[in-house]
């Protein structure tokens, strides 16, 4: 009961590229989540079905791309967050602990965006942990509204006394959200620099973990060729400590 090993990746629906150079990279991802070695894998811009990609790619899982991309052992949660002419995406968990409890709640700001965010209830060591998985929007007033929707959201569904995990895309350009974040006692990695985005040249930390009740303790961001192609971000990978 030492460490609490958490990722999260927006993977960008499983391909890279436009065109005719448009590749499919969902089994580059197998190995890359398999790599994580986390008890926690939150994932942003998963498809479930998309009819189009399909009938583009020969090989194309069968499956939703969440429980293509479980390792052995973990289980996967999925929620659609939008729907798109030709299938939906949205959000999902894969974690090696039991899964207690789920739900979905949508935070759209407004009719271009679909945004939600994924709450799990998992056990870990026996104790309960909570996590929400979130990819908020592209404007920063939506951004902040979400933000607010996600306190209001924990406040009700989310004991005080028990683990939290808030992790994904945010989309914050400027860092502009750690203090309303903080407002809801939940902080994450501000001494150093982890930039995510873009992935051929990383100069953002748009993706984050926040937690509550739960102490971070390291972080890191992989980085070389590979990792360039399989998403146009970086996952973020963190150990985290109980209080």
């Amino acid at each position: 009961m030492n460490t609490l090993r958490v990722a999260t990746y927006n993977i960008h629906k499983g391909v890279q590229g436009l065109g005719p150079a448009r590749r499919l990279e969902i089994h580059n991802l197998v190995h890359a989540v398999e790599q994580f070695d986390a008890d926690l894998v939150c994932l942003q811009e998963v498809r479930g079905v998309n009819r189009k990609m399909q009938r583009i790619f020969a090989h194309w899982p069968a499956e939703g791309q969440a429980n293509f991309l479980a390792p052995e052992g973990y289980e996967a949660v999925y929620h659609t967050n939008a729907v798109t002419r030709h299938g939906e995406h949205g959000n999902a968990l894969l974690t090696r602990w039991p899964v207690l409890a789920q739900q979905h709640h949508d935070v759209s700001d407004h009719r271009f965006e679909q945004r939600g965010l994924l709450h799990v209830k998992v056990e870990v060591y026996g104790q309960p942990v909570h996590v929400v998985v979130v990819h908020l929007g592209l404007i920063h007033a939506s951004r902040q509204r979400q933000v607010q929707a996600l306190g209001c959201f924990i406040e009700e569904h989310v004991p005080a006394h028990e683990g939290l995990i808030v992790a994904g895309d945010f989309n914050d350009w400027e860092a502009r959200l750690h203090r309303p974040m903080a407002a809801f006692g939940l902080r994450t990695f501000e001494d150093i620099r982890l930039p995510t985005f873009p992935a051929r040249l990383p100069l953002l930390n748009l993706d984050r973990i926040y937690v509550r009740g739960l102490r971070p303790v390291h972080a890191h961001v992989p980085h070389g060729k590979a990792w360039r192609r399989m998403s146009d971000h970086l996952p973020l990978i963190a150990e985290l400590a109980w209080v």
